[in-house]
């Protein structure tokens, strides 16, 4: 509430500004973000509140938004009742999740032919408060495909923070694991460890179907071999059979072959093998930490080549 004093103006009547809007929470599909990783650490957002109304019908200033990067993909959900709030399907994409509240009205708002003097404003608005779920709909970027016992916990396990159980029996994963790789420069991706797949999984042994519908969801799949294994060959064209048996689609992801348990392996030569169309073969030790780096290095180069090659394909589609 304000009123002019202004020199040889007697009567200078109301001037209070109205007050700014409170800023939004905005969600922003970033494509170059593969993880909810951030979100981990900080779980607070607060928009910027408006500035109150000024004299001399001066408007107070409208808060900042804040906007939150999410790799494409991601769900936002309300906790309380689960309802859907955003999907964010593509890099680009914003969606407000939460409105600033609208700014008051100050008194020169109110004044009329009538009512020249008014000394009544209007309080503003509180903005929305939420406790919001993100969910990522891709389950990982790449899926660790082996028989039981092939080292896919325990290679999990050093890579990332994950904590998957570990065993020396068949099975010893009954559901996927889930484990975010770190790496230099803020790059991330995510790893699944899959439960262990048997032949005939495609038509629902072991844990079959279950297994199968969790890759399905995933960009690359590498098919992990101990280096233990009776042959070699015969394990890694089995586990191919049983994924192209299942879905011909799955079968032509990226994939690559990844040795494991190298500590056990006493020469410098890696084994024999028809790789068909693997994009690389690894050869890592989860025990002894030995191969890791060319791993990563490997399956993030590969990543990053999927995502440019995505993004020709969506500036192509634009184009006329």
């Amino acid at each position: 509430m304000s009123f002019r004093r202004e020199h040889r103006v007697p009567m200078g009547g109301p001037d209070g500004g109205d007050g700014g809007r409170g800023g939004d929470i905005v969600v922003r599909g970033d494509a170059n973000l593969a993880t909810l990783l951030d979100y981990t650490y900080r779980d607070r957002w607060v928009a910027e509140r408006g500035e109150h109304g000024m004299g001399n019908n001066k408007t107070g200033r409208s808060g900042l938004d804040i906007v939150l990067p999410v790799p494409p993909g991601t769900l936002v959900r309300d906790e309380g009742t689960g309802e859907l709030i955003a999907d964010v399907l593509s890099g680009g994409d914003e969606i407000v999740i939460a409105r600033g509240g609208r700014g008051g009205k100050g008194n020169s708002f109110f004044a009329t032919a009538t009512h020249q003097a008014p000394r009544e404003w209007q309080r503003g608005e509180e903005g929305e408060v939420k406790r919001l779920v993100l969910e990522l709909k891709l389950i990982a970027d790449v899926g660790l495909v082996g028989q039981p016992n092939a080292g896919k916990s325990t290679l999990l396990s050093v890579i990332s923070a994950a904590r998957p159980k570990i065993g020396a029996y068949p099975f010893t994963t009954l559901s996927p694991n889930l484990g975010v790789v770190p790496m230099s420069d803020h790059r991330s991706f995510v790893v699944a460890d899959i439960p262990g797949i048997i032949e005939g999984a495609h038509e629902g042994r072991g844990l079959g179907l279950q297994f199968l519908r969790h890759i399905e969801r995933t960009r690359i799949l590498a098919f992990l071999v101990p280096i233990d294994t009776l042959d070699w060959q015969v394990e890694f064209d089995g586990l191919r059979a049983e994924v192209r048996s299942y879905s011909e689609e799955l079968a032509n992801k990226p994939h690559c072959l990844v040795f494991t348990k190298m500590d056990l392996w006493g020469d410098d030569e890696l084994p024999a093998i028809e790789t068909a169309d693997a994009f690389a073969v690894f050869a890592v030790s989860g025990a002894a930490r030995t191969g890791l780096n060319e791993l990563l290095d490997g399956l993030w180069k590969r990543l990053l080549a999927l995502r440019k090659s995505a993004e020709r394909s969506e500036a192509d589609a634009i184009l006329p």
